[in-house]
């Protein structure tokens, strides 16, 4: 068949304008969703970042947050970024376009804040520098009180009315072994655990706290284990694997396992708190695994190498890698929101 000029354009207009309705409808029906990487930044620098990967596998960036991006936290339709050398709490309405700038900035006071959780519209978050969990009230954004501990917390949940923190160092900088119960309601310790040294994540399940440790010798060489308490004896159970593994700081819950960060990927933890190998997804460079989450069905790498390699890596429980991001420098936390 031979066309003319016009019916080729009328052709073309009916291409696009069916082409468009497709595209529409399938946007309306597609659930709107941010994926939010807390990306570090140089050390002593304000290039902290917080990479944004929507539905549709794009890739924005706020620039120049501030110096070391921390950890974030989603409540609701808003994200909460800590940032740690800047010691400032940001915040951020979330809408199905991103965040809405430039946000709000409140002050730590040169807390050096790390790590937060968010209970009854307060965000608790532990600090290096005052050596306490402060309490921010999200009802006027004022920090209402602080609850002094003895070492530098790191690692926060919270569980049955109760605040449980990994003190990561003592106060002079050794590896610190307490995991320290706090009553929400007197905000005072309740209970303290004797765990294995340097607990950097913890994870609850089940009534059991998981907890990945990494810890030092008097040469910097790092050494890794995994520690568990039954809360419902106060039983402690301690696992050093020694020197020669590679783990990296994650502890992971998905479905009924909880899974710790090993070997350029994670990998189920057993009974006895044994590194199952032959259940390791992700087979990165051990040195440029960064951090490691669970999203929903999906676990997100962190990779880097210091210098021209920092991206996000989405890999399913099959162990195939669906996707790849290059995001902002160190990305080393994630947090999830999607459109009601």
């Amino acid at each position: 068949m031979k066309y003319t000029l016009k019916t080729l354009w009328l052709l073309s207009v009916l291409i696009t304008i069916t082409t468009c309705q497709d595209e529409s409808s399938d946007d309306l029906n597609q659930q709107k969703t941010w994926v939010f990487v807390a990306c570090e930044g140089n050390f002593g620098a304000s290039n902290g970042s917080i990479s944004m990967i929507n539905e549709l596998g794009e890739v924005y960036s706020i620039d120049n947050v501030g110096d070391v991006v921390q950890s974030l936290e989603v409540y609701e339709d808003k994200l909460f970024v800590i940032v740690n050398n800047s010691s400032i709490i940001k915040a951020y309405d979330i809408t199905e376009e991103g965040l809405s700038l430039p946000g709000i900035e409140l002050s730590t006071d040169g807390s050096s804040p790390r790590e937060m959780k968010i209970f009854n519209n307060k965000l608790y978050f532990t600090n290096w520098n005052t050596n306490d969990i402060k309490i921010l009230n999200l009802d006027n954004y004022v920090i209402e009180g602080s609850i002094p501990v003895n070492g530098k917390p790191e690692s926060i949940e919270i569980y049955e009315n109760h605040i449980y923190t990994g003190i990561q160092l003592n106060d002079d900088y050794s590896d610190g072994n307490q995991l320290v119960k706090i009553n929400i309601d007197s905000n005072s310790i309740s209970e303290s655990f004797e765990i294995g040294s340097g607990p950097t994540s913890i994870k609850i399940f089940d009534q059991k706290i998981y907890i990945a440790n990494t810890f030092y010798d008097s040469s910097f060489n790092a050494f890794y284990g995994s520690s568990r308490i039954d809360l419902s004896n106060g039983q402690v159970s301690v696992n050093n694997y020694g020197s020669g593994t590679v783990c990296g700081g994650s502890v992971l819950k998905y479905d009924s396992s909880i899974y710790r960060s090993y070997d350029g990927g994670i990998a189920i933890l057993d009974e006895q708190l044994n590194i199952l190998d032959e259940t390791k997804i992700g087979s990165y460079n051990p040195s440029q695994l960064y951090s490691s989450e669970v999203i929903g069905d999906l676990i997100y790498f962190g990779i880097t190498n210091y210098n021209d390699i920092n991206q996000v890596k989405v890999v399913d429980f099959n162990n195939n890698e669906i996707a790849s991001y290059e995001v902002g420098l160190f990305p080393g936390d994630f947090a999830y929101w999607e459109s009601n």
